[in-house]
């Protein structure tokens, strides 16, 4: 239950900091950022991990009350470039949760090992952004906190990151 428990905690600081971050938002949105970006640095490290808030589409950042149950990044040990057990069974952890969703081997390249799960149809211009990207160092998750995608992250973050709370 860690990815609940981190992103539950990650929500609350959020909301506790709303009224800064408008106010941010209104005149600097560079700034809002930057806050959003601290406090989920702060949260990170209660884990021993770097939460990063993302909003990686014009007009999200105005979304307040989706922070903190999207597009976040886990970054766990940059150092790592192979998972702690087969590929193989996230993939088929990804089919057992998810099942009939796009799954392939990325970012395979000078020694790297890595997994993305799509989850939805292509954009306009045919990428498919709905994903959750899986690298031995971290975890992108690009999509609406589902009771699945909690599911499949919890057991990503305590089989694969072995990530707990301090």
């Amino acid at each position: 239950m860690i990815f609940k428990i981190i992103t539950e905690d990650l929500q609350k600081e959020l909301k506790s900091n709303m009224p800064q971050i408008r106010i941010l938002l209104k005149k600097n949105p560079a700034m809002a950022y930057t806050r959003i970006t601290e406090i989920g640095k702060e949260v990170g490290k209660k884990y021993n991990i770097e939460l990063l808030v993302n909003f990686p589409h014009k007009g999200k950042i105005e979304n307040f009350d989706m922070y903190g149950k999207q597009d976040l990044s886990f970054i766990v040990d940059m150092e790592k470039k192979r998972f702690p057990i087969d590929r193989e069974e996230i993939k088929s952890k990804a089919n057992e949760i998810f099942g009939d969703v796009e799954i392939k081997d990325a970012y395979m390249y000078d020694g790297k090992e890595g997994v993305k799960v799509f989850l939805g149809p292509p954009n306009e211009e045919g990428r498919k952004e709905d994903r959750i990207d899986i690298l031995p160092h971290s975890l992108h998750v690009w999509f609406e906190f589902t009771d699945k995608v909690e599911e499949f992250c919890n057991y990503l973050l305590e089989n694969v990151y072995l990530v707990k709370k301090k």
